[in-house]
C-alpha cells in the first residue's frame, strides 16, 4: 500500500488530530530519542487525560471494537512522535510495535487487534510503516484500558 505525498499530507488527508501529545502517567516519559531510534512509551486509549475506552477482550468487547481502539492508541503515538520529532517526514520507517491486549484467557485474536494501529501506520508512512510487531495477551493492563502499544521509529539521517 504506497502512500502518495508526505506522511504529514496523509496525517491531513486522514484528518487525524495531533496537537495533543497524551502527557505521561507516571514518573517517565512519552518519547526517547537515542541516535535515530525513537523510541514511544507504552500508549493507550486516552484522551485529555484521561481514560476514554475501559474493558477486556473476549468479555466487554470484541474484535472490531478492539481494532477500533488499536487504531485510536495509534493516534496517540503519532502525536507522541510528532511532539519529538517536530515533522512526520522525519521517519524513515516504522521499526516494531509491541501491541498488549487485556483479554480473556481464551481470546486469541490479539494479532487482528493490533492490525488497528498497524493498518493506520501503513496508511500514514506506506510501505515504510510496513513493521516488526508483537501481540500479546495480557490478564489486565493500567485502569483497564484494552490495548497499550509501545513503539519505535527510525529516522531519517
Amino acid at each position: 500500500m504506497a502512500v502518495t505525498g508526505s506522511a504529514e499530507a496523509k496525517v491531513r488527508e486522514l484528518g487525524l488530530d495531533l496537537s495533543a501529545a497524551p502527557a505521561p502517567t507516571a514518573n517517565y516519559v512519552r518519547a526517547v530519542t537515542a541516535g535515530r531510534l525513537v523510541y514511544l512509551a507504552g500508549h493507550g486509549p486516552r484522551g485529555g487525560g484521561t481514560v476514554r475506552v475501559q474493558g477486556k477482550l473476549g468479555r466487554d468487547m470484541d474484535v472490531d471494537e478492539g481494532y477500533e481502539t488499536a487504531r485510536s492508541v495509534g493516534v496517540q503515538l503519532l502525536s507522541s512522535l510528532k511532539a519529538e520529532v517536530g515533522d512526520l517526514d522525519r521517519v524513515e520507517r516504522v521499526v516494531k510495535l509491541l501491541c498488549m491486549v487485556n483479554c480473556t484467557p481464551d481470546f486469541g485474536e490479539h494479532p487482528q487487534v493490533a492490525n488497528g494501529c498497524s493498518d493506520l501506520l501503513v496508511e500514514v508512512f506506506g510501505e515504510s510503516g510496513r513493521h516488526a510487531r508483537s501481540a500479546v495477551g495480557m490478564a489486565g493492563l493500567p485502569n483497564g484500558i484494552p490495548v497499550e502499544i509501545e513503539a519505535i521509529f527510525l529516522l531519517r539521517e
